[in-house]
């Protein structure tokens, strides 16, 4: 009866021993999986990121201007016409967005020509916080 008891105890210690080596090794596998499904999705979240920027960078804008003078009688008017669209490499992606503004004489094109264009590359990259309130 003794050596039963015995035996009894010595395979409950073992069995007790190799619950802990196994739940330790669960542990370290669980640690494992949590860190490879971390690693997977930041690659996931890299490769999405550069493929966004590769696309954005083969985004362009084509623009183009003129000054347009009306004459009629003893009326002179001289205008600005900003022509712009968006080309993805070599593809149009809209037709011509025409700009018309009066000019006066002597004033700067190339400046209303910026402050016109609406296409800007930086703010098709970088919209400000009216173009963001749009989006949303």
């Amino acid at each position: 009866m003794l050596a039963y008891f015995v035996m009894k105890a010595r395979m409950e210690a073992a069995i007790a021993g190799e619950r802990s080596a196994l739940a330790e090794a669960r542990a370290r596998l669980e640690g494992q999986s949590k860190t490879l499904a971390e690693t997977i999705r930041a690659t996931e979240e890299a490769a999405k990121r550069q493929a966004f920027d590769e696309f954005l960078a083969d985004l362009r804008v084509e623009e183009r201007h003129y000054l347009r003078e009306q004459k009629a009688l003893f009326i002179h008017k001289k205008s600005l016409v900003l022509q712009e669209r968006i080309y993805f490499r070599n593809i149009p992606l809209s037709s011509w967005v025409e700009h018309e503004m009066p000019v006066e004489e002597g004033a700067d094109v190339e400046k209303l020509v910026k402050t016109l264009a609406v296409f800007t590359p930086d703010l098709m990259l970088n919209p400000g916080p009216a173009a963001r309130k749009f989006l949303r």
